[in-house]
């Protein structure tokens, strides 16, 4: 895998062992091309397997990066692949649905990439909802099977969906949450 864009294009990552799907090139670029420039906005790469996404988005100028993985046979692998990042990037082991309600800050952008199997993903932007983990008017991006299309609804607590990508299978969905004098 490589960084397609910023300070760090062409860079290598390491793919850790065991189970990983990591985000296509040609998908990972048109996310981060939809973004535009990160300068000075955080995020958020929850089921982050290798740590692409997170340095991609640090590569484009996001700081600071926070990347979360359970799977601790990732985590060496994941350290060397953030090794040469030098800008703020810290990696959480945790499970997911733990690190979000003890989060201790909120983020303008919130990557989700959980397994394709998981059931249930919609818990994550109901989660993220009621911690309050991204900042008003800021975006939950989560990226899912086609075939889960329909689970999707078009506002979640103050997430409203703004944008859908489709590559392939896969599909990124965008949300993004209200200004605070727009919440009820």
């Amino acid at each position: 895998m490589r960084i397609t864009g910023g300070k760090y294009r062409g860079r290598n990552v390491l793919c850790p062992p065991g189970v990983i799907r990591p985000a296509m090139d040609m998908m990972r670029e048109s996310l981060f091309d939809i973004l535009g420039p990160l300068y000075s906005q955080s995020f958020l790469d929850l089921f982050t397997g290798s740590g692409c996404v997170g340095i991609e988005a640090a590569s484009r100028g996001a700081e600071p990066v926070h990347i979360v993985e359970k799977d601790k046979a990732k985590k060496e692998t994941i350290e060397k692949n953030i090794s040469f990042v030098d800008t703020d990037i810290r990696l959480f082991m945790a499970d997911v649905f733990r690190f979000i309600p003890t989060a201790k800050m909120q983020y303008d952008i919130v990557y989700a990439d959980p397994p394709f199997p998981m059931g249930g993903k919609l818990r994550l932007l109901q989660a993220a909802d009621r911690k309050g983990i991204v900042k008003p008017g800021g975006l939950f991006i989560i990226h899912y099977p086609s075939e889960e299309r329909s689970v999707w609804p078009e506002t979640v607590g103050s997430f409203t969906f703004t944008d859908e990508r489709k590559y392939g299978r896969s599909m990124l969905r965008f949300y993004r949450r209200a200004e605070e004098n727009d919440e009820h």
